[in-house]
């Protein structure tokens, strides 16, 4: 089969590579999409290598068609050969084909394309861990979430409305890109303080319970004064900036948690539990439109270093997909 492979000169190529061969519980899937993540970036780069025993290509979220099962994967799982699915990988999904334990596959939602499908497992666990794992979330809480843009963007946001929370989030484009989103307050940080906008929210009675944070830099340590008692501040990269400055007094005076939270990190047994959780409670809303993948293009495989340039851009509002098949 075909993969994505990184040069030396990190430039990308589709070439020739082993097929994968199932192990214990394993499903080979016929990739259709793949999506992309800035992880992939990473990894292109030599900063995020791939767990133990997953392929040296990039590719985190695929969606297609199982056409082999193990034993181990027919008696565990409903699965069936020809069945549609989307699933959650450790990497090589930027493939023609992929093998992946069966509990780390999803059914494609309902009123879903297949596109759309490749761009649900890691944005919508990555999301849900966010939200209920790390963060509590509950009906009536406010979250900030940075970077609205963002493909984790496109999927929390609507993901933290469906469940009843008010959201702030922040953008340094036009905030008009992601109003289909239905944040209730989008702060411009081009021409808008984000502290200044936090403490307002404090006086006025709406500070926040949750802050989900791909940025970091000086700014979390200015807004963190003007958070509620017991705000979970979930950190997740730190785009903008690895240091900070942090009163220590408030921290403890507020109850603030600091969470330091990858998906990748977490083990098998967690992810499986993320993923049935999704399909048992955030489905529905997928099928009856109240949460949607935002794609905001597909190229075909062979672009892939097209692909990544959106990313590196940060043109894209929403998510980024690979067409294989």
């Amino acid at each position: 089969m075909k993969a994505i492979l990184v040069n030396n000169d990190k430039s990308l190529r589709w070439d020739e590579v082993p097929n994968p061969v199932l192990t214990e519980d394993e499903v080979l899937i016929k990739v259709e999409y793949a999506a992309l993540n800035r992880a992939d970036l990473l990894q292109r780069e030599g900063d995020y290598p791939p767990p133990e025993g997953c392929p040296e290509w990039m590719g985190l979220e695929v969606s297609g068609e199982i056409v082999e099962m193990t034993e181990g994967a027919k008696a565990k799982s409903n699965y069936k050969i020809g069945d549609k699915v989307c699933a959650l990988l450790g990497g090589g999904g930027y493939a023609e084909y992929v093998s992946v334990k069966y509990d780390m596959c999803m059914p494609v939602p309902e009123n879903c394309t297949m596109a759309e499908a490749a761009a649900i497992p890691e944005a919508f666990a990555t999301a849900y861990l966010k939200l209920f794992f790390e963060g509590h979330a509950k009906a009536g809480d406010t979250l900030l979430m940075q970077a609205g843009a963002s493909g984790l963007a496109s999927v929390i946001i609507p993901m933290a409305k469906a469940f009843g929370l008010r959201v702030i989030t922040t953008v340094i484009s036009d905030p008009k890109n992601i109003q289909h989103l239905g944040a209730d307050l989008v702060v411009d940080t081009r021409v808008q303080n984000l502290p200044e906008i936090l403490k307002k929210e404090e006086a006025e009675g709406r500070a926040i319970d949750i802050a989900i944070d791909c940025l970091g830099g000086q700014n979390l340590g200015d807004c963190l004064p003007y958070v509620k008692y017991g705000c979970r501040w979930i950190v997740i990269a730190a785009l903008a900036g690895a240091n900070t400055t942090i009163d220590l007094k408030n921290i403890y005076k507020k109850n603030i948690r600091i969470v330091g939270s990858t998906l990748r990190s977490r083990t098998p047994e967690m992810k499986a539990e993320i993923l049935s959780k999704l399909v048992n409670e955030v489905w529905e809303k997928v099928a009856n439109g109240d949460i949607k993948p935002t794609v905001y293009k597909v190229l075909p495989i062979i672009e892939a270093e097209e692909a990544h340039d959106i990313l590196y851009r940060g043109e894209n509002i929403g998510k980024v997909v690979l067409k294989v098949q």
